[in-house]
């Protein structure tokens, strides 16, 4: 079962749990989905990789809404943007450890050739193509730099 039928079976699970949190992200994955299918220059399918880019957007765009909902003193609206980001990850791959980040880095950081700083743009380009889902782009670009450092 791909990403988007799976989608599909949690909506009407929530629907009949009545969760309205739930409900009301699944159907926003639903509608970036099918935006996504039905975009000009589409096949008309939507494979796990695209699906998994557009969850990663939507968890970041989730997280970054409820920081300015916090900033603003308005709570309530940031918890439901922070449980409609739960849901959205729940979808997401298992996110790294920092040395499961680490090791994998050294591995693509050997596998290109870097040796030193002038070489991180053909380490980030291969990196986040790679650990897409599994890592935040910061967080690869930092420790990227870190081990290219030494």
């Amino acid at each position: 079962m791909d990403l988007f039928e799976t989608i599909n079976a949690a909506i009407k699970s929530a629907m009949l749990a009545r969760e309205t949190v739930r409900l009301q992200a699944l159907r926003g994955i639903k509608k970036e989905f099918l935006e996504a299918k039905t975009a000009p220059g589409s096949d008309g399918t939507l494979s796990d990789e695209t699906a998994t880019k557009i969850l990663v957007k939507m968890a970041k765009q989730r997280r970054e809404s409820a920081k300015i909902y916090q900033e603003q003193n308005r709570p309530e609206l940031a918890e439901t943007e922070l449980a409609e980001m739960a849901v959205i990850e729940e979808y997401l791959p298992k996110a790294l450890t920092d040395e499961e980040l680490t090791a994998e880095l050294e591995k693509i950081i050997a596998q290109v050739g870097a040796t030193g700083p002038q070489d991180m743009g053909k380490v980030m380009g291969t990196a986040t193509k790679a650990l897409a889902g599994r890592a935040d782009g910061r967080a690869i670009s930092a420790k990227v730099k870190e081990l290219l450092q030494k």
